[in-house]
């Protein structure tokens, strides 16, 4: 089983920066892509970023220039550093990790999700 655990969500305020993190945990031998979506109330789950085990990057056009992705593959971790933070980035912000491989096959995988408030 894998499990992935975000942390780092909260209240930041308009202009300010926070960061996500989101650790992979479980009997697994490697992960394609790694990344983050987010749901705003009342709007379907949408891209916010991703990354693949080799580096590159796709970004939502909303996010390009605010929002970075770094990924550690050495801990399964993904990263998200959201700068520039604007009122409409209120959702909850949820971990992926997709194409992952483990003894019973290659799967996808969410997080449980953590709430980004953007307000002064």
């Amino acid at each position: 089983q894998v499990h992935l655990v975000e942390s780092g969500g909260g209240l930041g305020q308009p202009g300010g920066s926070l960061r996500l993190s989101c650790a992979a945990s479980g009997s697994m031998s490697s992960i394609a892509v790694m990344g983050w979506y987010r749901q705003a109330p009342g709007e379907q789950r949408e891209l916010v970023g991703i990354m693949n085990s080799g580096g590159r990057t796709n970004y939502a056009d909303s996010v390009k220039g605010r929002f970075t992705i770094s990924r550690d593959n050495a801990k399964n971790t993904v990263y998200l550093q959201m700068n520039s933070l604007k009122p409409e980035d209120t959702a909850v912000y949820y971990c992926n990790a997709a194409g992952v491989v483990t003894v019973t096959g290659r799967g996808t995988y969410w997080g449980q999700g953590t709430q980004v408030t953007v307000s002064s």
